[in-house]
């Protein structure tokens, strides 16, 4: 007999194998995936970091108004002789800002107009990390259904082998049917192994999506909603990339703008500096009337007017060049942005219908299977007379249920393919954010 705490101690063993279990096998939900994915995304990080860039180039541009104060504090090394040129001073302050510039008032709405095209391109890019997150996951789902269908094809393929190892050696069926019994099953288990291969591949990239170890992610098929019937012609498109494109490029023609303007317009500065003077190792004094006084402060309005810059126009061209080149990527995104909805508008039309047949088909062969298995334990209720149709055998039965397996992983892959492309045309439409406070929601 087992001592208790032997027990205890076999007890608490079984509950962390347990646990361990569990936590292996642990579904993971969609919406799960979607965060942790966003969370986790490169492209996410970068876009969240160009955002945090245009918020401070935009505070930038704006402080250029806020009087900046500046100190500076110093002692001569060694002692001066002869005159300097500039009274010597123990510390100095000095304060500045700009007064009025028609090109900073260009550069401040270019700032505002990028953060603006950089916040739409973070959106972009969590919702293209949702959908590659959801496509792959919905994927994985599908691939667990049709792994688990492939397994019960294996199990009627081997009945069916065994089958027709027993007609052979008694000589009702040729050496060949036995033949296509054991090229059914290979070809079942390959199938099976591509899946298991693929499903491994899937968990994988999930894995580098989410940082979640590939042998915890388990689906959950329920936490996958609907993915609604959407066309271009049923709602409007809201497109942050090229949402994203515009800004950009009316940003950069502003900054353009500004580079041009400032090599004929002026600008006005305000300054004011005080010093604080010192006689110490020096002989300042002997050089003027009087001596000199210890608290000196100054104040002015500088106007800049430009005559003759080879810097700033050469920055001005370059500027326009850059403003040029963000425009007609903006006109190219948008062009290739209408091809990719046509395209997959017309895609859905053709997939909705392979789906509606696969699905047709799975149902003809339950609907076969039934019947043959009907007939398997009641007979065909012909008799046995010569014009009647043979008996069937137990070979026919599991034909039927590998047909009929076989057409349900159709089934699942068309509808696979369907979702996959409905999923691309609603982030084409810049509606994959609805889909997912939809899951959100769930």
């Amino acid at each position: 007999m087992l001592h208790p705490a032997r027990i205890a101690g076999l007890a608490a063993s079984l509950a962390i194998v347990l646990a361990g279990n569990a936590h292996v096998c642990a579904q993971v939900s969609l919406v799960t995936v979607v965060d942790l994915a966003q969370r986790n995304s490169t492209a996410v990080r970068i876009a969240r970091a160009n955002t945090d860039k245009a918020e401070a180039l935009l505070s930038e541009n704006k402080d250029v108004i806020i009087p900046s104060l500046l100190f500076s504090t110093g002692l001569p090394a060694f002692p001066e002789t002869g005159f300097t040129g500039t009274p010597p001073s123990i510390w100095s302050a000095t304060v500045q800002s700009l007064v009025f510039s028609v090109s900073q008032r260009r550069y401040l709405e270019a700032a505002r107009l990028g953060l603006r095209s950089a916040m739409e391109s973070l959106r972009d890019a969590r919702e293209q990390v949702a959908l590659d997150a959801s496509s792959e996951y919905i994927e994985l789902d599908n691939d667990a259904m049709e792994l688990q269908a492939a397994h019960q094809q294996e199990e009627s393929a081997a009945r069916l082998v065994s089958i027709e190892q027993q007609r052979a050696e008694a000589g009702v069926d040729p050496l060949s049917d036995l033949l296509q019994a054991q090229l059914t099953a290979a070809q079942i288990k390959l199938h099976r192994e591509q899946l298991e291969s693929r499903m491994g591949t899937l968990a994988a990239e999930l894995e580098a999506l989410t940082g979640l170890p590939a042998d915890t992610i388990v689906t959950e098929h329920s936490s996958i909603p609907a993915i609604p019937k959407i066309t271009a012609e049923t709602v409007a498109p809201v497109r942050s990339a090229l949402d994203a494109a515009d800004l950009l490029a009316h940003s950069k023609q502003l900054v353009a703008k500004g580079d041009e303007e400032i090599n004929y317009l002026p600008q006005l500065t305000f300054a004011a500096q005080y010093n604080r003077n010192t006689t110490l190792l020096n002989s300042v004094n002997s050089f003027f009337a009087h001596p000199l006084p210890a608290n000196n402060f100054a104040s002015g309005i500088q106007i800049e007017i430009p005559l003759f810059d080879m810097g700033h126009r050469a920055k001005g061209r370059e500027s326009t060049a850059d403003a040029l080149r963000a425009t007609v990527e903006a006109e190219q995104a948008r062009r290739q942005s209408d091809v990719q909805v046509a395209t997959l508008t017309g895609a859905l039309r053709v997939l909705d219908t392979m789906a509606e047949i696969a699905r047709l088909k799975q149902q003809i062969a339950q609907e076969q299977l039934r019947t043959v298995l009907a007939q398997l334990q009641y007979g065909n209720g012909q008799g046995a007379s010569q014009t009647g149709n043979p008996q069937l055998s137990p070979k026919t039965e599991e034909l039927a249920r590998i047909d009929e397996r076989q057409k349900y992983q159709d089934s699942l892959d068309a509808g696979l393919d369907l979702a996959k492309t409905r999923l691309g045309l609603l982030r084409a439409l810049g509606h994959m954010q609805d889909w997912l406070n939809e899951l959100h929601g769930k």
